[in-house]
């Protein structure tokens, strides 16, 4: 997992960095890198699979509050988990937002979801909503370095274009 992790931000940064001489290059290392992070995918729900944990939809409420707190660090990612285990609650408002049960608090996310995920099923669902973004990001790059290719071709056909220009009045 490990592995395919880091082969995949490695290949991001290396077709990026080809880019400025050859968009054939960048193309196949984007690929790379989007075969990368399919593989870590793949291995997220096998490690769900084999443990007995539970896939979660993209729309389970952990993973709605997960996205909207669009963590940036570990340490942030982990007061996510944290915040899960302990069972978020509220306590319930009137229309005019004043408690209309005391002190009574009421379990956010219950049922229909069952009780409260486990520390990795809830990392391993955490990195799959974020997995799942890359691959969609990276998809959409790669139809535009696709179309970038096609319309402006790579950069020796952009030099043989320039000489021959340059023959031409010569």
């Amino acid at each position: 997992m490990v592995q395919a992790a880091r082969s995949g931000v490695q290949n991001i940064a290396e077709g990026s960095q080809a880019s400025g001489t050859s968009k054939k290059t960048e193309l196949k290392l984007t690929n790379v890198a989007r075969a990368s992070l399919e593989e870590l995918r793949l291995d997220y729900e096998d490690f769900l699979r084999q443990r007995g944990l539970a896939p979660r939809a993209p729309e389970h409420p952990a993973l709605k509050r997960f996205k909207a707190r669009r963590c940036a660090t570990l340490e942030q990612v982990r007061g996510w988990v944290e915040e899960e285990r302990r069972g978020r609650t509220r306590t319930d408002k009137d229309k005019h937002g004043h408690g209309t049960t005391g002190k009574t608090s009421v379990r956010v996310g219950g049922s229909p979801y069952g009780s409260v995920p486990s520390s990795p099923e809830l990392v391993a669902n955490g990195a799959l909503s974020l997995l799942n973004l890359c691959c969609y990001l990276l998809d959409r790059q790669l139809k535009a370095q696709a179309a970038a290719f096609v319309e402006e071709g790579g950069f020796t056909e952009r030099l043989y274009k320039v000489r021959s220009q340059r023959r031409g009045r010569g």
